[in-house]
């Protein structure tokens, strides 16, 4: 099988969200989108240990339109949704939300994690659903760290997660993620040792990056790559191949084209202007609902 050529490196770029210093790979001045896939942000934030843990992180805010997926790297986070959801995500662990006809959310560190003066490290991605799925019902996923099937490798020195979407190598049988999509994905988390060696088989017509959270990867055809950058192939036919050159763990994100106009503004990402000024006001009336951070 070819070998899928690197079309572009997005080094992530520090900004200010809300006050809180996070690492954006997605969107670039240049990128608007890798479709479809809308933002990645890596959070490396340290808590401030003598305030509460219902203080910190990010506070109520609203989303429509779209999934908004939250990887956990260290330390917890809490999930609380205006649909009734409250849930402690931990390290190695996903909490997927599809935002639908509208959800207002918060994700703050956990007291637990005050505590024990835990570091947070996340990746949060943002994920646009297709215009027959942005107004559903919201829906809120979580995973266990050791619920998600395993892809394995030949030389074992990795630990990959399949994450969202169907996969399967030559010689095994296929495997099914335990989150459902609203448009076809292969999403994957991995860690891989030093010198370990992986290939992913990219379906036909995906749009296909590798976000490397840490460590060195050197990716076959193209070279070495830094952490915390987000190396994106071309759409052509093919897999994935790289090497670990010291401990590494990333994302593999994959998804076929949505292939619809995208207008977004802020939380909301719809197909027309008109439908942005509709899910403004319906979060100002109330038809998101309210969220009452008490637990």
């Amino acid at each position: 099988m070819n070998t899928k050529k690197v079309w572009r490196t997005l080094p992530a770029q520090i900004i200010d969200m809300g006050g809180l210093p996070v690492k954006q790979a997605l969107p670039t001045q240049n990128v608007a989108n890798i479709d479809p896939f809308l933002l990645l942000h890596h959070g490396q934030i340290k808590p401030i240990f003598k305030r509460s843990a219902n203080v910190q992180g990010v506070g109520p805010h609203p989303h429509r339109g779209f999934s908004p997926v939250t990887f956990v790297i260290e330390g917890e986070v809490h999930h609380r949704d205006s649909r009734g959801n409250s849930q402690i995500a931990k390290s190695g662990e996903v909490q997927w939300m599809h935002a639908g006809m509208g959800i207002i959310h918060s994700e703050r560190p956990t007291e637990n994690a005050i505590e024990k003066k835990m570091s947070q490290e996340m990746v949060q991605l943002w994920i646009n659903s297709p215009a027959s799925a942005k107004m559903k019902e919201p829906e809120y996923v979580h995973v266990n760290e050791s619920d998600f099937p395993r892809i394995p490798t030949e030389d074992g020195l990795s630990d990959i997660k399949l994450i969202s979407g169907n996969y399967s190598n030559e010689n095994q049988s296929q495997l099914k993620g335990k989150i459902n999509g609203e448009s076809e994905l292969l999403i994957t988390w991995g860690v891989t040792k030093s010198e370990g060696k992986v290939s992913f088989i990219i379906p036909e017509g995906f749009n296909a990056s590798l976000y490397i959270i840490r460590g060195d990867i050197r990716i076959e055809g193209h070279g070495l790559v830094d952490p915390e950058s987000l190396v994106v192939f071309e759409i052509d036919a093919g897999s994935i191949s790289f090497e670990a050159k010291s401990d590494a763990q990333y994302l593999l994100l994959a998804g076929e084209p949505i292939n619809e106009k995208v207008v977004q503004q802020g939380p909301f990402v719809m197909n027309t202007e008109t439908q942005i000024l509709e899910a403004m006001r319906d979060y100002q009336m109330g038809k998101m609902g309210f969220l009452v951070e008490e637990d």
